[in-house]
């Protein structure tokens, strides 16, 4: 179901995108972690970004 709304495509892209995941187990962390919640590794890189239409 595509958005057409231009305010829910932004709070949908800022609760799908806005992540970070844990280069070592792969779990999604908030955007302001500084250590992985399952792993404890400080090993974290920022979701990419791409949207797919």
């Amino acid at each position: 179901m595509p958005l057409d709304d231009p305010y829910k495509k932004t709070i949908a892209r800022h609760h799908l995108l806005m992540k970070t995941v844990c280069r070592k187990c792969g779990s999604l962390n908030p955007l302001k972690a500084k250590k992985c919640r399952r792993c404890h590794s400080k090993d974290l890189r920022l979701k990419k970004r791409e949207v797919s239409k």
